[in-house]
């Protein structure tokens, strides 16, 4: 049976005193697009840092298609490519010189590296800009450009850590087109760090990471499915308060996320006039909906978006402005 893509089992690291990573166990599937959510300060740069061999976790192991990242990190690297936030490219040459450059760096040379650096421009829609320089190339541009650099030696897995983060709306739509072609064409695993919850929704499956440690691990569907079918969900100026009151009430459950809580009666429908009834008064405003990601975010983070900016999950709308 062939190992997992990523493998990792008991996971900690330690800037200092501080635990960045608590004891985080995951696999992620060989052709999988896996995706990490967390705040800032949860600990997905950590991972991705012990993942691409730049540093040891202080405790646990980390493997990558059955290499350990630590005891065999030359093998490790030969299979991962790598993505940051900002791109890596020299803004002086043209897009066809950074990959030559890129390929230089994996002994690729030739016939077999021009061919390679054909087919990804082609793949990626960026084979008319190919002789530009990249200070002439838009956000969007650069980041499939980038991509390109990333995917130039055939790694195994790729490792995106926000790799969409100030593109608008269009230019975003397209990178994820191009991220889905190459996978299916290459089969390449897939890890992503982000905080957009239309790139989470994409994934297989979804981690959350918060204050170190992996909180939720599933398949959006399912992670959604946790908090229930359709309930409803009310804005209150005090939320706890309020749920006090509808559980010594109505014995119904209820769960605070974030700034909202949610009520789940046995028939929402029926019951949603007859809270309204009871507590109207403290009602802002209340809806009929089934879980979101963002929920799911909410009740494992244990944040809401906006509350805070050091630890909000920045909204897709939001991304949007």
């Amino acid at each position: 049976m062939a190992p997992p893509a990523v493998d990792l089992q008991g996971v900690t690291h330690r800037y200092g005193e501080h635990p960045a990573l608590r004891d985080v166990s995951l696999q992620v599937s060989p052709e999988a697009l896996y995706g990490l959510l967390g705040p800032n300060g949860s600990g997905k740069t950590t991972l991705f840092r012990i993942l691409s061999t730049l540093m040891p976790p202080s405790e646990g192991r980390a493997q990558v298609f059955g290499l350990d990242v630590t005891r065999q990190p030359d093998a490790v690297r030969d299979q991962i490519g790598v993505v940051f936030q900002d791109t890596a490219l020299d803004e002086t040459l043209t897009v066809r010189e950074n990959l030559r450059f890129q390929g230089a760096l994996y002994g690729l040379h030739g016939a077999a590296l021009r061919d390679r650096i054909g087919t990804l421009l082609h793949r990626l829609d960026v084979a008319d800009r190919a002789n530009d320089s990249v200070d002439d190339l838009s956000g969007g541009l650069r980041r499939r450009a980038d991509l390109a650099r990333g995917l130039l030696h055939r790694p195994a897995l790729l490792l995106l850590d926000e790799p969409t983060a100030g593109l608008d709306p269009a230019a975003r739509r397209t990178f994820w087109e191009a991220v889905r072609r190459l996978q299916e064409a290459e089969g390449t695993t897939i890890l992503l760090a982000t905080h957009l919850m239309d790139e989470a929704e994409r994934c297989d499956r979804v981690g959350i990471l918060s204050d170190g440690a992996l909180v939720a691990d599933g398949a959006p569907t399912a992670l959604k499915a946790d908090l229930g079918d359709e309930t409803i969900w009310v804005d209150a100026e005090s939320p706890a308060l309020l749920r006090d009151h509808i559980e010594a009430q109505f014995g119904v459950s209820t769960r605070i996320v974030g700034s909202t809580l949610q009520v789940a009666p046995t028939d929402p429908p029926a019951f949603l006039p007859t809270l309204y009834d009871a507590v109207g008064d403290r009602i802002r405003s209340a809806t009929l909906r089934r879980p979101t990601l963002e929920d799911v975010f909410m009740v494992h983070a244990g944040v809401a978006p906006g509350d805070d900016r050091e630890y909000a999950l920045a909204r897709t709308t939001e991304a949007s402005d």
